[in-house]
């Protein structure tokens, strides 16, 4: 068994297979929420893991609902104006301006949390439900997770894992797809 998929069975697995993993996955009562770190060149190894464990969760009554980031993005984007357009903007303002673009999109005129919060179970049960916020790594190098985080508190119910590519810098710092400057102000427990 892989070292990413030990941690999932040894570490988060246990805590989501309990009747209330509120308690256990967060010390913050409106923050039902854990970050999963991971190697980012193992993105792939990592969504077969995640896919075998919600089998698991599933087989042991509880209700699994994926949110991916890349269709979050893809959502944010599509809605400002065509996709093919994006690729036009690139090629026109370049790459670091198209990244702003991007950036200024998901933060003000297509909030990524409230696409996020939108996508999160309906009355969510806390020792039914579980949410996995997986494809982190589609908002490189526009988009940090640090503010999604912080933006969805008191809008989650349900016990939530942020499955992040990166690089663990110190106890509780951690540097989005080993590459940018770590953000050490993370509160959700850190897998």
């Amino acid at each position: 068994m892989i070292e990413l998929e030990r941690r999932l069975r040894d570490s988060l697995e246990p805590i989501l297979a309990m009747s209330d993993p509120r308690e256990r996955i967060s010390a913050y009562h409106d923050m039902p929420y854990a970050i999963f770190r991971y190697d980012p060149e193992f993105e792939f190894e990592l969504r077969g893991a995640v896919a075998r464990l919600r089998t698991r969760l599933e087989n042991g009554g509880k209700r699994v609902t994926s949110i991916s980031l890349a269709q979050c993005l893809h959502t944010a984007m599509a809605a400002a104006r065509p996709l093919e357009d994006w690729f036009a903007v690139e090629r026109e303002a370049g790459v670091d301006e198209t990244v702003q673009t991007i950036t200024n999109l998901l933060e003000d005129y297509q909030p990524l949390v409230n696409i996020v919060a939108e996508r999160m179970p309906e009355n969510a049960d806390p020792t039914k439900d579980v949410v996995f916020i997986v494809r982190t790594g589609a908002l490189f190098p526009a988009y940090r997770t640090f503010s999604l985080l912080e933006q969805l508190k008191g809008r989650v119910a349900a016990p939530t894992v942020l499955f992040y590519p990166g690089d663990l810098d110190g106890a509780a710092g951690l540097r989005f797809m080993g590459v940018l400057d770590a953000e050490h102000n993370y509160r959700p427990k850190i897998f």
